[in-house]
């Protein structure tokens, strides 16, 4: 099984939806960056359950354990281990899912390539395994506002109900996470609907990294914008990918789409989403993410169990009705942690560069 991600600044997750506990292993933080457990558990509420009624009502605290790597509220260098208990997990309202696989789940495939599978709450392939991303996330975030880079993330699209406006100050300021503040009333009463129909939406998360240097990305084969669709994509829930105009481009001509340069450095407009050949321009980079509507729904659906017959199915228990306001934080910190890995990559080859 993959757990791992990055190439200098590495994460390993670990642990299962109603297990003890899920984590993470931070591996190749420089040494010397201020860090305390407050930044990170900054993070970890904004993607913790039971925010408000849009999200599910599992009743966690996240409270983050940071148990190695950080002494007198430094880094030491050394992995970063950190660890966050689960106080609801509720393993025994799984028990009549046993044997029977959910729709849209990853019950099937991960039965038919392991040959066994965690049936509590989709074990391993759960939303809480991005609790070890966000933890590892924050702190890359740190390491990358010491260099002046900023990202954020917000919902811009629910269902059918689209942001216009992009007020990213106020995003967080409203339950679904969204730049518009008239969308985020129309998205927060269809995930209501949604929800007492028993039912489920989805949505586009967008997220902005600004302040980042120019020439981060390592073409061909780890190129910025290949690094990022890796990370944002290994999210559970992540159907789709695209970067500055992304597929609106295949509409477009060369004359509209490309960015022109401008005297002393810079671009008159950002289309390509502030990376070119895979290497970043120094314009804010601009990608967004297609978030599949939860899978668990109350609505009657036809499936089939281990024997293969048939059954009908209706999924109970406390399940996001839209994963966007929660997935929010997750974009961001897969983001952060894909940047600070390209920023680290870039400076070992730095004195390298001729003159």
């Amino acid at each position: 099984m993959s757990n791992t991600f990055g190439r200098l600044l590495t994460i390993t997750t670990f642990g299962e939806s109603h297990g003890p506990a899920v984590g993470v292993i931070l591996d190749g933080c420089p040494p010397g960056l201020e860090l305390d457990a407050a930044l990170i558990q900054r993070d970890l509420d904004r993607r913790r359950p039971g925010q408000s009624a849009v999200t599910t009502q599992r009743s966690e605290a996240d409270k983050v354990e940071v148990l190695s790597g950080v002494f007198e509220g430094v880094t030491t260098g050394a992995p970063i281990a950190m660890v966050v208990r689960s106080e609801d997990a509720r393993p025994q309202d799984y028990a009549a899912l046993k044997d029977v696989f959910r729709p849209g789940h990853a019950d099937y495939t991960y039965w038919k390539k392991y040959g066994v599978r965690d049936y509590r709450g989709s074990g391993r392939s759960s939303g809480r395994e991005t609790v070890g991303r966000v933890a590892a996330g924050a702190v890359a975030r740190r390491m990358l506002e010491r260099e002046g880079c900023r990202v954020q993330a917000f919902t811009a699209q629910v269902g059918d109900v689209i942001a216009r406006e992009r007020q990213v100050e106020i995003a967080e300021q409203n339950p679904v996470r969204c730049p518009d503040a008239k969308a985020a009333a129309e998205m927060e009463r269809v995930i209501l609907e949604a929800r007492e129909a028993g039912d489920s939406l989805g949505g586009v998360v967008e997220v902005w990294a600004t302040g980042v240097p120019v020439g981060l990305g390592d073409p061909v084969m780890d190129k910025l914008d290949a690094s990022l669709a890796w990370g944002l994509m290994s999210i559970g829930a992540v159907k789709g990918f695209e970067v500055g105009e992304g597929f609106a481009a295949a509409r477009m001509r060369g004359s509209a789409m490309n960015d022109a340069m401008v005297a002393g450095g810079g671009f008159a407009s950002n289309r390509a989403g502030g990376i070119l050949g895979g290497i970043s321009t120094g314009e804010p980079i601009v990608v967004r993410i297609a978030v599949k509507p939860p899978s668990s729904i109350a609505v009657a659906q036809k499936t089939v169990d281990t024997a293969g017959q048939e059954r009908d199915l209706e999924v109970r228990g406390r399940h996001d009705p839209c994963l966007c306001p929660r997935v929010v934080p997750v974009a961001e910190a897969m983001v952060c942690l894909t940047l600070a890995d390209a920023l680290m990559r870039q400076r070992a080859i730095e004195p390298w560069k001729p003159k």
